[in-house]
This record gives structure tokens, sequence and C-alpha cells, in this order.
């Protein structure tokens, strides 16, 4: 029975003989390979969401061979090993977790989130904020900003100013809307997400993660809906909306029972 080690070395080995025999393989860089690894990691999201234990282990195993493509072509350029990127991420993660490694004290999650914001400062971060990557999906950044900030105690209180603040924005994208400006209605509905967003937060809810599963909930009450159309003859098209809610709700309800 082969060892954690020897499974990882034969993947190394698979990424080598692949970098140098396939003709695809040998044709990809690193910007080739960005879109594909987004990809990827999408796919991961979607196992995650949909607690598919088997699909995260797929995808987990398609985003190492990632890890070790893009490992495979920095050692090519001259830029950095595999062994480097390994070094490199070991030291990082001992660096910044003094108490495990150092004489750190801690009382909670919270007091290693501050040290580990602390530390990054210290290595040269100019910014709470610059670790946050420029694309990542809104909502997700919205959070990540937030998470950033509350480091360094810019924070709410408690869940009910931050819901206040919530029903602030929403009368100030009401006054926008009144008003007929689209460059406010868009700026104070931008304002009324990040403070969804933040609500969420405080509420120990991912955003994202919530409205990606009323995204899946929709499309399969929606496609339900086509279904049970289909099935007595007619389109969504040329239903009326009464037609189609009552269809809606009936979808609705059986799939709340089941």
């Amino acid at each position: 029975m082969s060892s954690l080690s020897d499974s990882f070395l034969a993947l190394v080995k698979i990424m080598d003989d692949l970098r140098e025999q396939c003709p695809w393989d040998k044709k990809q860089t690193i910007q080739t390979l960005r879109p594909l690894t987004i990809e990827e990691t999408y796919e991961l999201a979607d196992a995650i969401t949909d607690n598919d234990w088997m699909g995260v282990k797929e995808e987990l195993g398609d985003i190492m061979l990632h890890l070790l493509f893009y490992a495979k072509i920095g050692t090519e350029q001259q830029q950095f090993t595999l062994q480097e990127v390994l070094e490199g991420i070991s030291a990082k993660l001992i660096h910044r977790h003094p108490h495990i490694y150092g004489d750190v004290k801690v009382q909670d999650e919270e007091d290693v989130k501050r040290n580990w914001e602390k530390l990054k400062m210290k290595e040269g971060k100019k910014s709470v904020l610059g670790g946050v990557p420029t694309s990542l999906p809104a909502i997700v950044k919205a959070t990540r900003i937030q998470e950033k900030a509350k480091q360094v105690g810019f924070e709410w209180d408690n869940k009910e100013d931050v819901w206040k603040k919530v029903e602030e924005e929403m009368g100030e994208l009401q006054e926008a809307i009144q008003t007929k400006s689209q460059e406010d209605v868009e700026e104070e509905f931008g304002d009324l997400l990040f403070s969804l967003a933040n609500y969420a937060r405080f509420l120990q809810i991912d955003a994202e993660g919530a409205l990606e599963k009323t995204n899946k909930k929709f499309i399969r009450r929606f496609q339900e809906m086509e279904s049970i159309a289909l099935a007595s003859g007619k389109d969504l098209s040329s239903m009326t909306l009464d037609e189609m809610d009552q269809i809606w709700n009936q979808v609705k309800h059986q799939m709340k029972k089941s």
C-alpha cells in the first residue's frame, strides 16, 4: 500500500510526463490555464454547496493537478520550484501561527484573525484591505472586505444596528428611485447589497452561498414548471402570468413537502 508521499510524487511524475509528451499539455501557459482553474474552482464550490462529498473529492484532485501544473511551468521558467512553493507556505503558516509554534496566547478565533492581520502588516502590507483579490465575485469580496475591516475594530456592535443600516440603505434607494437618476439608483442599490452582505455575516450566513442555494432552488422550480406545462401540451411563452403562477405555487408546495 502506497503512502501519502508516494501518491503525491506519483502525481508529480504524471504531471512531468504530460508536460513532456502530451501535445495539449505542452502548449499550456499560466495564462491559458487561468480560466480553466477558475472553472475547476467553481465546480468545487458547486460540489460543496450540494454537500456532494464524492464531487468534492474529484474536484480537489482536479485542482491539485492545476497546482502542480503551475509549479511545473514556474520551474521551466526558472521562477520557482514545487519544493519552494511547499516550503514557502509551510514557513508562512508557522510564522502566522505564533499561538501554535511560538509563545503567543489567544482566547478565540477572533484573536487569531487579528494576529494574522497584524503579522501581514508587519510583513509590509500597506492596507488591511490590500489582500482582498480584485477578481473575487462582488458578494464574496464585500464579505471579505468587511471581515478584514473588523480585524482593526471597524465593526458594528450588534446585528440590530446592522439591520438599521440595511433599512437606512433601503430608504436611500427608494429616494434615489424617486429622483430618477440611474447613477444614484445604481449607487444606492450597491450600498444596499453591501449592507445585506454585512447583515448576513452577523447572522453567520455565507451571503454568496445563500444566494447560490436560492439560484439552484429557482432553477429546480422553474424547470419543473416547464415540465408540468409541457405535459399539459403548453409552453410557458403561450401562458399568462396567472397560469404560470398557479403552476409555480403547485411546484413550490410539492418541493417543500419532498
